[in-house]
């Protein structure tokens, strides 16, 4: 009963419940807008602008997993984008091998870049991605196992601050230089694509497009309420705990390493979710995605939307991806200068992001509600 309701608690908070019906009233005009109005009118959204929203929303997903841990328990991890190539990578096997014989060299089991540099067979790790259930097992549980060992090691040992994040951000540099050898077996730095089918169905019709826009939505729904329902739970309270005074929280009796290996473990499962869900839309996963820079970009989205909010993170991944979108088409250059200058003015004139200037909005129409309501009652 305790379980159900932590579980549960997120649908009880007003600002939860607009979340999920901003995101489900998006959804649907997305999709009615692409079905219902014939291409070439103005409202019509082409297959394009629907697999644009797709990425969005698994960036969101994304940028949701790095708040939880920045969040509630005060852990800048500078590796975040580990996790998502890994889920993305499970993903980009499965797809690998529903090509089959469809491949330029026409072989039934290697991937066409296995055939290129003369594999004879199938690596031990690639077996069982032929399965969708399998290959989406290993979507969670890549990126849970890499977050169980290393968190695991680091918090045993209590490495916190900025050695904790200069840790995580060596690890995906690591891995960055492993999965660009073509020794790996993950077709080194051309990485997966040529991409055709998911569960059978094309991945260039503009039906699956909009399937898979509707299944990032959906996660991000789920993923944004198993957030909440963590922070508002006991075991968020003393993860608050340990961010604000951690020897503090030690002395208390608590296991401070075990509540922050948890919700480590479970962000970075999110994050590789986010990962298997960007794959498909966008057609390619190659090493890049385990670039620094791209772990550091995640963070200004939360920090830009506004941190320890889930909901502010969301917003920062959308405002930030379609402002690169259009910066880089018109002005592909100072596309960064952008980005770094829109990162100093939030950080100097809305410390708490966007989300943190929306709610002191709203708590000044309340306080105006308020004044103005005393004032007819006295008179």
């Amino acid at each position: 009963m305790q379980s159900r309701s932590w579980l549960m608690r997120p649908f009880g908070e007003r600002s939860t419940l607009i979340f999920i019906a901003v995101l489900l009233a998006a959804m649907a005009l997305v999709t009615l807008l692409h079905l219902a109005v014939p291409p070439g009118h103005s409202l019509h959204v082409s297959a394009y602008t629907v697999n644009l929203f797709g990425k969005y929303l698994s960036y969101a997903l994304l940028a949701v997993a790095v708040d939880l841990v920045w969040g509630s328990l005060g852990i800048l991890s500078l590796g975040h984008g580990a996790f998502f190539a890994l889920g993305g990578y499970a993903m980009g096997m499965y797809l690998m091998r529903q090509i089959g014989d469809r491949g330029v060299y026409g072989h039934p089991v290697l991937p066409d870049f296995m055939v290129f540099l003369n594999w004879d067979s199938l690596p031990w790790y690639w077996h069982g991605f032929d399965m969708a259930g399998f290959a989406f097992l290993m979507v969670l549980l890549a990126p849970g196992a890499l977050a169980l060992i290393f968190g695991f090691l680091a918090f045993r040992s209590r490495v916190t601050g900025v050695y904790l994040s200069i840790i995580t951000q060596a690890l995906t540099f690591a891995l960055m230089l492993a999965f660009f050898r073509n020794e790996m077996g993950f077709g080194g730095n051309n990485g997966l694509t040529d991409f055709r089918e998911i569960l059978g169905f094309n991945l260039r019709s503009s039906e699956t497009r909009l399937g898979l826009f509707l299944a990032s939505g959906v996660a991000l729904a789920v993923g944004y309420l198993l957030c909440r329902a963590i922070v508002t739970s006991k075991l968020g309270r003393v993860c608050v705990a340990t961010r604000d005074a951690e020897a503090r929280t030690r002395f208390l009796g608590y296991r401070v390493e075990r509540f922050q290996l948890f919700v480590f473990v479970v962000s970075a499962m999110l994050a590789g979710l986010a990962g298997a869900l960007y794959v498909p839309q966008v057609g390619i996963i190659n090493p890049s995605e385990f670039s620094p820079l791209f772990s550091i970009e995640i963070v200004l989205w939360v920090a830009l939307g506004g941190r320890s909010t889930l909901y502010g993170a969301v917003i920062g991944a959308i405002l930030v991806n379609y402002a690169k979108t259009v910066f880089t088409g018109a002005m592909p250059d100072a596309w960064l200068f952008a980005l770094g200058g829109l990162f100093v003015l939030v950080t100097v004139f809305l410390p708490r992001g966007v989300a943190g200037l929306l709610s002191l909005r709203l708590r000044r129409r309340r306080d105006a509600d308020a004044s103005f309501s005393a004032k007819e009652a006295s008179a």
